[in-house]
């Protein structure tokens, strides 16, 4: 019976969308922070900008956010990078400052797993974890 029976396909990531006070400076963001290449978006109202994520999908930025919004940390997106040292320079020649999870200031979290990772804000105050995992 095993056998006969169809294994269901798993639903897959097709894309996240951040609601942003001010479009041009998220996309400027985004695109400086991560280097996150843009790709078309369908809509051409200039309320919207798509972000290539890989196979991970994409990062859809939409205007329309009325202010900042103070968000949890637990709320947030990761990225991973090759060395969370050298973006954690990036981030410093940006003037962006980033915190451990405890909110220590400049500090880099090291997991018991050996993961390291740190935390920031974009413009519009949504969280954002970057780490050096390797899956």
């Amino acid at each position: 019976m095993a056998q006969t029976e169809k294994k269901q396909q798993i639903a897959v990531l097709n894309h996240i969308a951040v609601y942003v006070a001010d479009l041009q400076k998220a996309t400027d963001f985004y695109q400086s922070v991560f280097h996150l290449e843009q790709i078309p978006e369908p809509f051409k109202d200039g309320k919207h900008t798509w972000f290539t994520l890989g196979a991970a999908g994409h990062l859809h930025l939409i205007q329309g956010a009325k202010s900042y919004v103070e968000h949890e940390k637990n709320d947030h997106l990761c990225f991973s990078v090759a060395s969370v040292d050298a973006f954690t320079s990036h981030l410093t020649a940006k003037n962006i400052p980033f915190e451990n999870w405890a909110g220590k200031a400049g500090t880099i979290t090291n997991r018991v797993d050996g993961v390291k990772q740190i935390y920031f804000k974009d413009p519009d105050g949504h969280w954002l974890e970057v780490n050096d995992a390797k899956q």
